[in-house]
């Protein structure tokens, strides 16, 4: 039997040919095949993340699903607060990530304005996902009308 990192490994192995497969592929029709080629790698790719949130929601499902056949109250959703400070890492590390093309595209069409502009969504976006975890960290302090039962 294999374990899940065992089968994480052959993805990755699966992908990695994939890749590979299409670089060589490129190399032997040139350039006029080059946006076949992207396309269907990423559509792989996008295959593979669609399998593994996929599996995720499987698993939450029946966790849940678990908890309340115990008796247990299911959770409103994923739980920043549960899930520790990865979540809330990754998605400023990836506002990081995509603010560098992201700068470049709105400082050459709109100058300072359009940089103003994108960085400000950038915080947006990060603010609101702070008030949002604020938010729900509020609503399951609050007691329920249910609690008193």
């Amino acid at each position: 039997m294999t374990s899940a990192s065992d089968r994480d490994l052959n993805h990755d192995a699966d992908l990695r040919g994939d890749l590979e497969a299409a670089v060589q592929t490129r190399k032997e029709l040139g350039e006029s095949y080059e946006a076949e080629l992207i396309d269907s790698f990423l559509g792989k790719v996008e295959q593979r993340i669609d399998a593994t949130v996929d599996k995720r929601v499987r698993r939450q499902l029946a966790e849940q699903q678990m908890v309340v056949a115990r008796g247990g109250r299911p959770s409103a959703g994923p739980q920043a607060e549960s899930q520790g400070p990865g979540v809330a890492f990754g998605l400023a590390a990836l506002s990081l990530v995509l603010a560098i093309p992201l700068s470049a595209i709105a400082a050459a069409q709109g100058g300072v304005s359009g940089l103003l502009l994108c960085w400000a969504g950038i915080v947006g976006v990060n603010a609101c996902y702070v008030a949002q975890v604020a938010l729900r960290r509020d609503e399951h302090k609050r007691p329920r009308d249910d609690d008193w039962d």
